[in-house]
């Protein structure tokens, strides 16, 4: 007989009894690698702002692009050389001792924040900023390149609305703890501000170093024939196990691969509106803040309710719709609330509402948007669940959010040359190009993903 809460979870999740130790492993793992990347995330703009300054924030996420590309090809090498699963213990393990480096450095008298001398010569602060960029490509993708590799289509919309949800509660731990530990209410807290920033450092690096150790127990513990993930795939590779086709074929693959191709533009689309409304965001909070703990506080905030959304999305949400409306339409549905929530920026500016579409647009993004958009490498092939990822999730996200960045300084000019009026209405003109894009996209790329799971194809071999 099974108890009450076992009847429970089978009813919400409907989780396999044999998927349950590797989602168990999976959702840990996950909540330690976003827990980790929620904390320096958000320090990274803090700390980017106060050291170098506001006005070389755009500038910084184009640099972000170019800085990564050797990165990238090396990330493409070792792809060739260990298994999927020894690359997240390798990223992993770097990120968590760069970590614990940055920490220590941030309290040098002069690179350091006590400094407070805003300059773009102060290169810590562009080093930083890039470190975290980097964080996304090498360490949450590649979780997310292991999981889709092991992860059947059935599986996936069963259960990655749960991991993302544990994911959330790691982002809201942390978040939470950075937000008491800044806010300035807090008397009894008797630290200053570079030891505020350094602790949290050292919580991601522990974070950080804790996945390797959970991986290794889920290959431990996990039958063989429970990681193959989409069968269609796996025997695919096996067959080519030992084919090798170079660091660059990520990035080919992208450019001969509508389906690959389309992966990417709805990313594109995402990021590049996202870093419209960061930006303006960022401006408000770092001009209403007195100094880099406050900002920290007021950033950390609003982060904390993009995780508390997002968590309540993917764990009450994702999976029924999922289960509802299918992968296809749950593609389409996500631009078309996205515009929507535009739509009201548009017609209400004000401060509130700017953060409010901010909030909501990283919530949908990381409960329905993120798993919708993992799900769909599952069909593929390793170059492409690793290597054409990584230039997207790398080069193509921050191609991205350099796109947007270039709009913000373009818009900038415009509103400081003809007004509120004029920049308005090219906002509005950019933003309904994006999501007008982004709708015909999610729906090729919905039909073509149903296709391929219904014929139990494998995508990528040509």
């Amino acid at each position: 007989m099974k108890s009450k809460l076992a009847k429970i979870f089978d009813f919400f999740f409907r989780v396999d009894k044999e998927e349950r130790v590797k989602l168990l492993f999976l959702t840990a793992s996950f909540f330690f690698v976003i827990g980790g990347y929620t904390v320096i995330k958000e320090l990274k703009d803090s700390i980017f702002l106060s050291v170098v300054g506001k006005d070389y924030l755009p500038w910084a996420k184009i640099a972000s692009m170019l800085i990564l590309i050797p990165a990238i090809i090396f990330y493409s090498y070792l792809v060739d050389k260990i298994r999927r699963y020894q690359l997240l213990y390798f990223y992993s393990l770097l990120y968590g001792i760069l970590c614990l480096i940055f920490a220590y450095l941030l309290g040098d008298p002069v690179i350091g924040i006590n400094n407070t001398d805003a300059s773009p010569y102060r290169f810590f602060g562009w080093f930083f900023y890039f470190f975290v960029e980097g964080y996304s490509p090498f360490v949450v993708s590649v979780f997310w390149a292991f999981a889709n590799s092991i992860t059947s289509p059935e599986a996936a919309k069963k259960n990655y609305g749960l991991m993302v949800a544990g994911s959330k509660l790691g982002g809201m731990t942390t978040c939470a703890f950075a937000w008491f530990l800044f806010s300035c209410s807090i008397e009894r807290i008797n630290l200053s501000p570079l030891a505020k920033h350094q602790l949290l450092l050292g919580i991601s690096a522990i974070f950080l170093l804790f996945v390797p150790f959970l991986i290794y127990l889920l290959m431990k513990r996990v039958p063989g024939k429970y990681l193959h993930g989409y069968e269609a795939v796996y025997k695919v590779e096996k067959e080519k196990a030992k084919e090798k086709v170079g660091v660059f074929a990520g990035l080919k693959i992208i450019l001969t691969q509508p389906y690959v191709l389309g992966i990417f533009s709805i990313i594109f689309f995402y990021e590049a509106i996202h870093a419209v409304l960061s930006y303006q965001r960022l401006v408000f909070a770092r001009d209403a803040a007195q100094d880099i703990s406050e900002l920290s506080c007021i950033l950390f905030q609003q982060i904390f309710m993009v995780h508390f959304f997002g968590f309540l999305l993917s764990f009450l949400g994702t999976n029924a719709l999922l289960r509802k409306f299918g992968e296809r339409k749950c593609l389409l549905m996500v631009p078309i609330i996205v515009g929507g929530l535009l739509l009201f920026f548009v017609l209400n500016k004000s401060l509130n509402v700017l953060v409010a579409v901010f909030i909501l647009l990283r919530s949908l993004n990381y409960g329905l948007s993120y798993p919708l958009r993992e799900s769909l490498y599952i069909p593929t092939v390793k170059d492409i669940k690793f290597k054409s990822k990584s230039w997207i999730d790398a080069f193509g996200s921050k191609f991205a959010k350099s796109f947007g960045s270039g709009f913000n300084i373009i818009s900038t000019h415009v509103f400081n040359s003809f007004g509120l009026s004029a920049f308005m209405m090219a906002q509005s003109v950019f933003f309904s190009f994006i999501v007008f894009s982004w709708i015909i996209a999610a729906y090729l790329l919905g039909k073509r993903y149903q296709k391929s799971i219904a014929n139990n194809e494998v995508i990528g071999l040509t």
